[in-house]
């Protein structure tokens, strides 16, 4: 790691002030030009975050920036990793289902239904609406109880991935249909502890999902 890395590293873990980089560089026997540019890695990572008035500060970890770095490189070299990661993201979703639904409590099981009462009005309204971001926090908030930043990382990343391929706009009316009743078949069975046939809906949907993964439209990151 680099002298920036490891500070940061040996500090308390959570959201706290980071000493200007002139006194940093004191400190760590760095230049500031080297400290500048290790600066702007640790932003890239997620790290840390910069402004004016309140200077450098720790960020809590997430892993979500640096994958969402390494996503946006691949899937512009190739448009074809966008299906392998989503297959990742599949069976990352599938073995973590069990853990995650029983942490799933009656608040929790509202919100659920609420996104699915949400995605119900604007198919059903005119014009018609496209309920992405429904669907993006359906999901994650299935796995939100997970204490696995690492988990949580991949799928967030999966769902900006999934905007940039052009998949938030997809517009086939039965489709739309098809996936929130698969959605709603998921709350169903969670409410009744039937968590097997929750996670059969869960396959039956991400059946569709790869589907429109391999037909996704080729198009470039802004």
């Amino acid at each position: 790691m680099s002298e920036f890395l490891q500070y940061l590293a040996s500090t308390k873990n959570g959201d706290e002030r980071i000493p200007p980089l002139a006194d940093l560089s004191q400190e760590l026997g760095v230049s500031i030009a080297i400290l500048r540019e290790q600066l702007e890695v640790a932003r890239a990572l997620g790290l840390v975050e910069v402004k004016p008035k309140t200077g450098i500060r720790r960020l809590a970890y997430t892993f979500k920036p640096a994958v969402k770095q390494s996503l946006t490189y691949a899937v512009q070299t190739n448009q074809g990793y966008f299906s392998l990661f989503a297959d990742l993201r599949k069976h990352l979703e599938e073995a973590y289902w069990l853990e995650a639904v029983i942490l799933l409590d009656s608040q929790d099981l509202n919100l659920l239904r609420s996104y699915i009462r949400r995605a119900r009005e604007k198919l059903g309204g005119i014009p018609i609406q496209i309920p992405h971001a429904e669907h993006r926090e359906f999901h994650l908030s299935i796995y939100r109880h997970l204490n696995n930043p690492f988990v949580i990382g991949l799928l967030e990343s999966y769902w900006e991935l999934y905007e940039a391929v052009g998949l938030d706009v997809y517009t086939d009316f039965n489709y739309l249909q098809n996936v929130w009743n698969y959605h709603e078949k998921m709350v169903d069975t969670i409410c009744i502890g039937d968590f097997s046939a929750g996670f059969r809906a869960l396959s039956d949907h991400m059946k569709l999902l790869q589907e429109r993964s391999r037909q996704a439209p080729n198009q470039k990151f802004e």
